[in-house]
């Protein structure tokens, strides 16, 4: 029986959990605290602590059976700490068969609004992007000395059922940040689930794939027309020089680019439910009410 195991089962890594458990696999994942745990174990699935510091004998021995590996938890000062605490017992598996690490597009740094694709060099101006790449790499390292297949998979701004623009607009937060020449993508998490699935499925090799929509878009533009989906005023223009941003939000903003999926799109056959944030948004304006 194919057996996932998702360090940090959570917002994204659930979506696809459920996915393969309706197909017959068994889904084990960790969670930071003891009730995070049990609340993975409450959807069927095998909960476990990890703290990010310390092994645990249940984890352990969940790894020994595991024939493909998710990491979901983003690295900290000392690195990646699934690889950190437990790279030993996945290397030394011989049952496992695929690792997948969920990544950023923030890796490849500014690009000035222009297009970067994997084969771009990773230029990542921010310590988070660094910590990111240095994760990749050891991932990749890790991969190349075990004879495991490692499918790198970059993600831009996430998005979904509970977090939206939609949501935003309903519960009064949403904000209109202008930056001029300001774009990125984003992707819906249904669309995470299908790409990463197709991932799994592909003949097994170190691969890296940005995981994107089709349609790169100024973030204004997105507020705006979640507005006139739900038929609420858009909100106010905010100047980004003078907007009260949190650090990272003001690192996201510093960083203008289009990602292009095509390398997803030829090898792994993905179609895309939501091609652009305007399919994305339709469908939760229809069902989040």
């Amino acid at each position: 029986m194919n057996h996932l195991f998702c360090f940090g089962l959570g917002y994204s890594a659930g979506v696809l959990s459920q996915r393969l458990a309706a197909q017959g696999w068994r889904i084990s994942g960790s969670s930071t605290s003891a009730a995070g745990a049990e609340r993975l174990t409450a959807h069927g699935y095998a909960g476990h602590v990890f703290d990010g510091q310390h092994a645990t004998p249940e984890v352990t021995a969940a790894l020994r059976d595991v024939t493909h590996v998710l990491l979901s938890i983003p690295p900290g000062q000392n690195g990646d700490p699934a690889l950190r605490v437990y790279g030993a017992d996945l290397s030394n598996s011989s049952k496992l068969t695929w690792i997948g690490y969920f990544s950023t597009v923030g890796v490849y740094g500014d690009a000035n609004g222009g297009w970067v694709s994997e084969e771009t060099e990773a230029r990542p101006r921010s310590e988070r992007g660094q910590r990111r790449l240095e994760a990749e790499n050891a991932w990749l390292d890790l991969g190349r000395a075990a004879g495991k297949a490692v499918t790198v998979l970059r993600l831009p701004g996430i998005y979904g059922p509970g977090r939206s623009t939609i949501d935003d607009l309903r519960d009064g937060t949403a904000r209109r940040i202008i930056k001029s020449g300001q774009v990125f993508n984003r992707i819906h998490v249904d669309d995470i689930a299908t790409a990463v699935a197709a991932a799994i499925a592909a003949p097994a090799r170190t691969r890296i794939y940005n995981i994107v929509d089709d349609e790169p878009a100024a973030p204004q533009d997105v507020v705006a027309y979640g507005a006139g989906l739900l038929g609420v005023p858009v909100p106010p223009d905010l100047d980004f020089a003078t907007a009260a941003l949190s650090s990272m939000a003001r690192s996201f903003y510093s960083e203008s680019k289009r990602v292009s999926n095509a390398r997803m799109k030829a090898e792994l056959g993905v179609r895309l439910a939501y091609p652009s944030y305007r399919e994305g948004l339709q469908r939760l304006a229809r069902h989040t009410a």
